[in-house]
């Protein structure tokens, strides 16, 4: 059996290491069960949605050999803007896909079209602008910019976002995923960007946990009136 004085410095650093982790566990435990209780797909912002939505089909379209860009075209999609087809070239340029002019962005209305065949038509539009840049902490991080954000009406304060460049619909953004999206960053511990696993305070704060459950199995086991019997009966 362990000295007592090996016993109480096991008990100390099981005590301290506790109260330095207390906190952060305690936010593991919350938000992961936050998550668990959570659906993603009310997460994302689906029931704030048209999930009727269906792409609308064109005729009548100029072929690419009409299409007079500065540069080869080595990618392509077909875009509805405001009910006009529109090409999207090598992600930078816009292309009426009817009679082949450059459109240089989409406006505020055509935008608000955009949002209006994506979004739920109950919702009111409560006010539109336009942002161009967005820190790691933004909920519209990591996404195409510039780019309108729509607000609506509503005590979720929810917000859509559509690309200034192509007039692409990017996401929702509501309270409920804003909780989640806090939640997340405490833990992943990535108070940065909010979506890296791989930092090193989570590392070293996972490393810590494993050791204060193990100091706390050495710590049963040093002072367990039942281990001290086997021992004894063993000797």
């Amino acid at each position: 059996m362990v000295k007592r004085t090996t016993a109480v410095k096991i008990r100390k650093a099981h005590r301290y290491l506790g109260i330095f982790l207390g906190i952060q566990f305690i936010m593991w435990t919350a938000s992961g069960l936050y998550f668990s209780w959570t659906d993603i797909d009310e997460i994302h912002g689906d029931h704030f949605r048209n999930m009727d939505y269906h792409p609308v089909a064109f005729d009548g379209l100029i072929g690419l050999s009409q299409i007079n860009i500065p540069s080869r075209i080595n990618s392509l999609s077909l875009k509805e803007i405001a009910g006009k087809p529109y090409y999207w070239i090598n992600n930078e340029y816009l292309v009426d896909a009817k009679n082949g002019n450059i459109k240089e962005g989409v406006s505020e209305q055509e935008a608000l079209a955009v949002a209006e065949r994506h979004m739920s038509t109950e919702l009111k539009v409560k006010g539109v602008e336009m942002i161009h840049e967005a820190d790691k902490h933004h909920e519209y991080r990591e996404k195409k910019l510039p780019a309108y954000v729509i607000t609506y009406d509503s005590p979720e304060n929810i917000k859509a976002y559509v690309s200034e460049a192509d007039g692409s619909f990017q996401t929702v953004r509501h309270r409920n995923w804003r909780w989640f999206d806090f939640l997340w960053m405490t833990h992943t511990m990535d108070y940065e960007s909010r979506d890296n696993f791989n930092t090193t305070v989570l590392r070293a704060f996972s490393l810590l946990g494993l050791i204060t459950v193990l100091s706390g199995f050495l710590l049963w086991f040093t002072s367990s009136p039942t281990m001290r019997k086997l021992v004894k009966r063993k000797k």
